[in-house]
């Protein structure tokens, strides 16, 4: 999944980007409040970590503007000004979690995968379709009980498919979410990466619509 950081402190975006690739994510990330609101507005992404003191643009005001203009994507507020005000106007401009600084990664990764799921209707942090199942807190997946070997980039697949499930996600949405856009890629990444998966969790599970996408939660 594909997420946009909003910090512009170095210190902790570099911690906070490291965790985020670690935890399966994608990471676009930018320091300043008019491109950040920008991209924001104008590509799709599974979540926001959006900080609120930011040069140029501050953070409530983008989130605002993001809201506006209808963007939808699930936001979490990091702040260092830890006031019930605040926190009371971030929720009601459209942020789904407040997180004030300093503050612990894991908590940070928690809230995350927790607005995620509820963005996409999961609420619970284990995914389960038909026999396959997926532990988004310690990102593993089994099937029928037994564990399945997936690398990094086919869990990201699996997963965004799973949160998506009964949905047909179209190629082009894939290749947004799973892909950072300086990454060099075949044209048929995504289809290689379907089909990797299939051999590791059943032939059956994902399902191709031509011309339209893949779909989980139908067969699986």
């Amino acid at each position: 999944m594909r997420v946009l950081l909003v910090e512009d402190d170095e210190r902790i975006a570099r911690n906070v980007k490291a965790a985020l690739g670690e935890s399966g994510y994608v990471v676009d990330h930018e320091r300043d409040g008019e491109q950040a609101w920008f991209k924001g507005d104008t590509e799709d992404y599974a979540a926001v970590v959006l900080d609120l003191g930011l040069p140029s643009l501050d953070g409530l005001s983008i989130l605002k503007k993001w809201r506006a203009n209808e963007r939808s994507m699930p936001i979490l507020i990091l702040t260092s000004r830890d006031t019930w005000l605040e926190r009371v106007e971030g929720i009601n401009a459209g942020a789904d979690d407040y997180l004030p600084k300093p503050f612990v990664m894991e908590e940070l990764l928690a809230r995350l995968r927790a607005i995620v799921r509820r963005s996409a209707g999961v609420s619970t942090p284990i995914i389960t379709i038909g026999s396959l199942s997926l532990d988004t807190r310690q990102m593993r997946v089994t099937r029928e009980g037994a564990p399945v070997n997936l690398t990094p980039q086919e869990y990201r697949l699996l997963s965004y498919l799973m949160h998506h499930s009964g949905r047909i996600v179209p190629h082009g949405e894939l290749l947004e979410q799973l892909f950072s856009h300086d990454c060099d890629k075949e044209s048929n990444a995504i289809e290689v990466l379907i089909g990797r998966v299939r051999k590791k969790i059943g032939l059956d599970c994902i399902e191709t619509r031509r011309g339209f996408g893949y779909i989980i939660g139908q067969n699986g």
